[in-house]
């Protein structure tokens, strides 16, 4: 089952456009900033520190991806 998810996923990002991802990215945003508002306030702490982890986790592995891609386009023609 999860297979068949993750190709649909692979799918549907193959066929996304600039407009598909900014809105997916604004979707993921909201979600996140309305769980912040769901955590209790002794907790917070402690999500920060997760999200500031996947954040990093995340961000920079992306970047690298696209400062390679931005030298690879640089380079052709």
């Amino acid at each position: 089952m999860v297979k068949r998810w993750l190709a649909a996923g692979r799918l549907m990002v193959r066929d996304m456009d600039l407009e598909d991802v900014a809105a997916l990215k604004l979707c993921l945003l909201s979600l996140g900033v309305l769980l912040g508002l769901a955590v209790p306030r002794r907790k917070k702490p402690a999500f920060a520190l997760f999200s500031t982890l996947v954040f990093i986790g995340t961000y920079f592995p992306l970047m690298v991806k696209f400062l390679v891609s931005l030298v690879r386009t640089d380079r052709e023609p």
